[in-house]
């Protein structure tokens, strides 16, 4: 891979972690049209942790005031009962579904999820289930009445993500709309509960790709990975104020449209459902 087609695919995954279309999936079918070559689950882990980076940056006085909070009642100087302790515990409730089923699953989703024929289909479905929680969900509950139940809701739905082509903030976003979570309350905690499971699965890749030399390179998943915070940082902006203001419609119409294009260009031999390695 070269730099350029580092900074290509950084791009792609900034521009597309936080919108529910699948960052995964983008950066699987523009990697396969970029030379025929499957950057990785690693590289996609990676890459990650520049995204997620952003998200901390953007919402340090929350993350700061939760931990604070969440310390705070471990130690009996904060009630149990206060929001941010409980977001605190809610988040990390939330995180044990994907970082179980990822390690259970681990070779699965580098190998068999990155096929492009499931990827399509997995674009088409959950844009149809997004549709759907979009238009029927209540939208009604701020994030303050959130609770363990539905933390552990939202935990399951993220890990759908382990599938790319699900996307780790549509089926968030999707869980909350359907348990009728405001539109920018869903996007919201999405946000905060990506944070230890995507740092986390990036870390891992990272150590990995260190003792086991190979594949993309270091330097050019260094390089996406800084592209991809930036990117990121403004993509969030931008999200949430079309959140707070329009319905996830045009998303449900774009992953449509996506996957039909992915179905085209596998049965004109154009992409390759499986790839080649890195």
């Amino acid at each position: 891979m070269t730099l350029w087609d580092a900074v290509i695919l950084g791009l792609v995954q900034g521009l597309t972690e936080f919108l529910p279309v699948s960052s995964s999936a983008h950066l699987r079918i523009v990697g396969e049209l970029m030379g025929g070559v499957d950057p990785g689950a690693a590289f996609t882990a990676i890459t990650q942790i520049g995204t997620e980076t952003a998200v901390l940056v953007y919402f340090r006085r929350d993350i700061a005031r939760i931990l604070r909070a969440w310390f705070g009642s471990l130690r009996g100087r904060v009630p149990r009962s206060d929001h941010d302790a409980r977001m605190g515990w809610y988040v990390i409730l939330g995180s044990l579904p994907i970082v179980v089923l990822g390690l259970l699953f681990q070779d699965t989703i580098e190998s068999v999820f990155r096929n492009l024929w499931l990827i399509a289909g997995t674009l088409a479905g959950f844009a149809l289930i997004l549709g759907w929680a979009d238009k029927r969900g209540a939208k009604s509950k701020p994030l303050s009445e959130l609770n363990a139940r539905d933390g552990v809701i939202f935990g399951f739905a993220q890990a759908l993500a382990l599938i790319p082509g699900v996307s780790r903030s549509g089926g968030t976003i999707t869980a909350g709309l359907f348990m009728g979570y405001t539109r920018e309350a869903a996007a919201r905690y999405s946000f905060l509960l990506a944070i230890p499971a995507v740092l986390g699965s990036g870390l891992f890749q990272l150590v990995k790709s260190v003792e086991e030399p190979g594949g993309v390179g270091l330097v050019p998943t260094a390089v996406a990975t800084v592209v991809a915070f930036f990117t990121g940082y403004l993509v969030i902006i931008a999200f949430l104020k079309i959140v707070s203001t329009y319905s996830y419609r045009p998303f449900v119409y774009y992953r449509l449209g996506l996957a039909a294009l992915v179905v085209v260009l596998l049965l004109t031999g154009v992409l390759s459902p499986l790839g080649s390695s890195a």
